[in-house]
């Protein structure tokens, strides 16, 4: 707890909106110099920035402009939207390309976008030209000065896979460097956790349940000086021919993931590597990504359909996170 701080027997939290979604602060205490109204003021302003260089929905923002641009020369950018991309790629490289910033093509195409327009299959064809457009190697990153780089014109850059967790890092931090040393920060689902609740216990955080129906708790985890992410494919879907078909794009095929893996849930140091994981690990698949997640370590928690239920696969670096049931 930070010096001069009162102990509350219930979390003080805040909300609002941001990146078409919502977020939510939750702090042990507050320090003696730090009001409520301008640490909410101060979250709102970084993420109010992030959202300027970020979105792919707003055609003023930083990465928009560089999408609407056709040049393949060096576009000068920011530090952070230049840092976000290299994570991404980074991870990209870590999942044999399962993750990648350049699938948003694929994602309209099959009628998950922005667009809103109907989801349909598209003709083998249509999937053939647009994964001409696809593919992480496709862009460049320049730290000194901060810039990107696309290799061909009609290449996009969509980071509302990572850029959720990055917010959620930035938050943290500064409300690290406002002396708040217990929190839970969450931003769309995406997490990052400092110290512990106000009973003294690791912050207790929900896992729902992949199911289309009513949204219900599948397990707890116990969060503490840590991140976390769940990427899923149960609410975002379509049938057609008889067949489901998943939000989740395989950027290497260009066509939805089919297998049985229907959640993943990873717990990691930044919100940022956490959240672009669990879209990676979503895609490989559950032998792909259980292999990946054993050899480096992960903590990541697997669920899978089975049945009319489901079944749990985690890996040995998620023991410590799990509640009791």
């Amino acid at each position: 707890m930070a010096c001069g701080a009162e102990k509350n027997a219930r979390p003080i939290t805040f909300s609002g909106a941001t990146m078409g979604t919502t977020y939510t602060v939750s702090i042990d205490a507050l320090p003696a110099d730090v009001s409520l109204s301008s640490l909410s003021r101060d979250v709102d302003a970084i993420l109010d920035r992030i959202e300027g260089r970020m979105s792919t929905y707003d055609p003023a923002s930083e990465l928009s402009r560089f999408n609407a641009d056709e040049t393949t020369d060096w576009v000068a950018m920011s530090g952070e939207t230049v840092e976000v991309v290299d994570a991404a790629i980074t991870v990209s490289e870590l999942t044999d390309g399962g993750f990648d910033i350049t699938v948003g093509p694929l994602v309209e195409l099959w009628g998950f976008g922005a667009s809103g327009r109907p989801p349909a299959i598209p003709s083998d064809d249509a999937i053939a030209t647009t994964l001409e457009r696809v593919g992480y190697r496709k862009v460049r990153t320049r730290r000194a000065p901060p810039a990107l780089r696309k290799s061909r014109g009609d290449v996009e850059i969509d980071l509302s896979a990572i850029a959720k967790g990055y917010a959620v890092d930035q938050v943290a931090d500064h409300l690290e460097s406002a002396s708040v040393s217990d929190f839970l920060v969450e931003i769309g689902g995406e997490m990052r956790a400092r110290g512990r609740n106000p009973h003294g216990s690791p912050w207790r955080v929900g896992i729902e349940r992949p199911d289309p129906g009513p949204r219900s708790v599948h397990r707890v985890l116990l969060l503490q000086d840590a991140a976390l992410a769940t990427s899923g494919d149960y609410r975002n879907f379509f049938e057609a021919e008889g067949r489901w078909f998943s939000h989740t794009i395989d950027p290497r095929t260009g066509r939805p993931v089919t297998h049985e893996l229907a959640s993943v849930s990873v717990v990691d140091v930044t919100s940022m590597r956490a959240d672009a994981l669990a879209t990676g690990l979503t895609v490989m698949g559950p032998a792909a990504g259980r292999a990946l997640a054993q050899r480096e370590g992960l903590a990541v928690l697997f669920i899978l359909r089975a049945g009319p239920g489901f079944r749990e696969e985690w890996t040995p670096a998620l023991t410590r996170a799990l509640a009791e049931e």
